[in-house]
């Protein structure tokens, strides 16, 4: 094995070159599901108002899952990051195969949630019995691709924490190609496919999800990294790396679900106030997924740079990194900011609502165009804290600003029942909290005496 690995060097620099040879593809990757969601929703629009709101609580719903796996992923990626560091080849793999045990077993529990206890919830938390049955009927098929899902998030891992960022966009353009078509074949009995309305949609992301799958694992053993890294050897069950992944991840696991909680929380207060206000939030939704994949991009960016540069030996160049990583996010951020605020007309007209949707989402809008810059600054940080190895604090941070963001979404929408421009101000709560204790901790050099 080392003979095989001699020449396969995994160190970064800190650069800006580097910074953008990293973020670049993986913004690109993160982009085309969300260019899927985006599809889903214009799709599901043309069926009605009714379902493009159910397609919020719906999407919301299985990104709880979908976090779960990317907890999982940052842990196995800030792991895999570090090994890459130290040059460390050998057990890449080994950590890999193990984290794939894990997130199979995640995704069987993650079905038996939602075939078993998921309807009663729905059932209990909102008003309208034609929109729980449809939101329940999808989920049911939705929730069967949760094992393609995570599966593709440690590949995610993989070639994040590898240093190999640039190989993760064939899986995701492969997936996106298909999913389109699938959209409108599935959705409206187009292209010689059944008519399946808005469980088509569900149908159509589960095939383009397998196919990238596919595609990508294809690709790894083409360029011959599978070679490199020792891939596909029969690895055993150690119960030291079971171990390893879990410490690191869990704490990554339960920050990201009790985000997402407090959003599926948020949007059924959204469906209180009625159909268009949760339309207009879901399409909100998908604003934030496309325009935030640079800010998630450098995020991911900073986990890995932090953790392999430390892995390096190198704990002096962290700070530096960070703030050369900041000056990216915050100026990708503010490009989109600048571009939503010069024409929300553009964007919003897609969805095929009319001049009263256009008229009501543009306020929120340009709130949720001032949270996608708080956070640009508040991910690096938070990231670079994941990038110590220390997902413990992220698990804290989190659990901190959930009170706060909580308290504030009952008072202003269910207490007093405001406005969705006051419910969606409480982004700008989330992202100002999360930043405080994740850079104070980074600044406090606590970090450094920390070991994984």
């Amino acid at each position: 094995m080392t003979n095989l690995n001699s020449n396969l060097h995994l160190q970064v620099e800190t650069g800006s070159k580097q910074i953008l040879r990293i973020a670049l593809p993986i913004s690109a990757a993160i982009i085309v599901p969300q260019i899927n969601f985006i599809t889903n929703n214009i799709f599901l629009g043309g069926l009605g108002q009714k379902e493009l709101g159910i397609a919020g609580i719906t999407g919301v719903y299985y990104l709880l899952f979908a976090v779960i796996g990317n907890g999982l992923n940052s842990g196995l990626q800030a792991l895999i990051s570090r090994k890459a560091g130290e040059n460390n080849i050998d057990e890449i793999g080994v950590l890999f195969w193990h984290g794939v045990r894990i997130a199979l077993v995640f995704a069987l529990l993650g079905i038996v949630l939602t075939w078993f206890i998921a309807p009663s919830v729905l059932r209990w938390s909102l008003h309208d019995a034609e929109g729980v049955k449809m939101a329940i009927n999808f989920l049911y098929i939705r929730i069967l691709g949760l094992p393609i899902l995570y599966i593709y998030q440690m590949r995610n891992a993989l070639l994040v924490g590898t240093n190999q960022s640039k190989y993760l966009i064939f899986g995701t353009a492969t997936e996106a190609i298909i999913n389109i078509v699938l959209d409108y074949g599935f959705i409206y009995g187009k292209l010689g496919l059944p008519q399946l309305g808005f469980n088509g949609a569900a149908y159509a992301s589960i095939i383009a999800e397998l196919s990238g799958l596919i595609a990508v694992f294809g690709v790894i053993k083409l360029m011959g990294i599978s070679k490199q890294l020792q891939l596909f050897n029969k690895i055993s069950y150690q119960k030291k790396y079971f171990k390893l992944i879990l410490n690191q991840s869990y704490p990554l696991i339960l920050q990201h679900t009790i985000s997402i909680m407090s959003w599926e929380y948020f949007y059924i207060l959204i469906e209180h106030h009625g159909a268009r206000d949760l339309a207009i939030s879901n399409t909100m939704r998908n604003l934030f997924g496309f325009f935030g994949c640079f800010t998630w991009a450098f995020a991911a960016t900073t986990n890995t740079m932090v953790s392999n540069v430390i892995g390096q030996g190198k704990k002096e160049e962290v700070l530096p990194l960070i703030y050369r990583i900041l000056k990216w996010s915050v100026g990708f951020a503010v490009s989109v900011f600048l571009l939503l605020n010069i024409s929300p007309r553009t964007f919003l007209s897609i969805y095929g609502q009319g001049d009263d949707f256009i008229i009501a989402a543009i306020p929120i809008v340009q709130i949720v165009s001032v949270a996608m810059v708080l956070m640009s600054i508040a991910v690096v940080w938070v990231n670079a804290v994941t990038g110590t190895g220390n997902s413990k604090m992220n698990l804290y941070t989190e659990m901190a600003t959930i009170v706060f963001y909580l308290v504030y979404v009952y008072i202003a929408l269910e207490k007093l029942n405001m406005s969705i421009s006051w419910g969606w101000l409480s982004e700008w709560v989330y992202w100002s909290v999360m930043f405080i204790p994740s850079y104070w901790y980074i600044k406090s050099n606590r970090w450094k005496s920390y070991v994984i």
